[in-house]
């Protein structure tokens, strides 16, 4: 089972919970990581912009990803979040398979 780390930012601390909550209620993800506010500045719509954001780090699954995607933009409020998913080359294997357990296929 391929496991994935997804990035994404939201906006404050209750988006972030919120979308955190979901996610692993509905075992889309078996863990999500929040981390500290963090600045990003970015172009947008021709503006360079800059906001504090909450990163969200996602353990879940590539079998999982089309749902949690989906969800994940369900929740989101920005018009284009960012989604990002990176496949883990390596991991302690206990790990990997927890995530894979934890989370639906």
């Amino acid at each position: 089972m391929q496991t994935l780390l997804v990035l994404t930012n939201c906006p404050d601390q209750a988006t972030a919970d919120t979308i955190a909550q979901a996610l692993v209620r509905s075992r889309l993800a078996a863990c999500v990581n929040i981390l500290a506010p963090a600045r990003s500045l970015y172009r947008w719509q021709g503006a360079v912009e800059s906001a504090t954001e909450i990163p969200l780090l996602i353990k879940s699954t590539a079998a999982a990803y089309p749902a949690l995607e989906a969800r994940l933009r369900e929740l989101h409020p920005y018009e284009v979040p960012e989604i990002v998913a990176v496949p883990v080359e390596r991991g302690l294997p206990a790990y990997l398979n927890w995530v894979a357990a934890e989370t639906l296929q």
